[in-house]
């Protein structure tokens, strides 16, 4: 499995759109700063098919060091959450496209000589 960064969207979205490579690289950083502003003032935001990103608040609790067993302090927090949209979950769920050059064989289920023979004679 790969890591695809920024840049390397930016240029398949230059290529594809056709806009300017500094134009395409500054509206998305736009866009993410916007989700990272609209995150810190706890606003929710919904994409549909997506998905949704939202702040949750996680309270204090009292976790375990396995290693050495003593009880430690976890102060409270905020976490993003992100639920995934219908869209996205089945086009995920989906197995990967084979590579080009890549044939794919189909097995074909043969019928047991029986069920042909009685088949043939009906």
């Amino acid at each position: 499995m790969a890591t695809i960064t920024k840049k390397e969207l930016v240029e398949r979205i230059t290529e594809k759109t056709k806009v300017r490579r500094n134009e395409v690289k500054l509206v998305c950083q736009e866009f993410l700063d916007a989700i990272i502003v609209e995150l810190r003032k706890g606003n929710r935001l919904e994409f549909r098919d997506f998905g949704v990103f939202e702040v949750k608040e996680r309270s204090a609790r009292i976790a375990q060091n396995p290693k050495t067993m003593q009880k430690v302090e976890v102060p409270a927090k905020r976490a993003v959450k992100f639920k995934v949209g219908r869209l996205m979950r089945e086009s995920v769920e989906m197995p990967p496209p084979a590579p080009k050059g890549v044939v794919e064989v189909k097995t074909v289920e043969m019928k047991s000589k029986q069920a042909v023979t009685a088949g043939a004679g009906a």
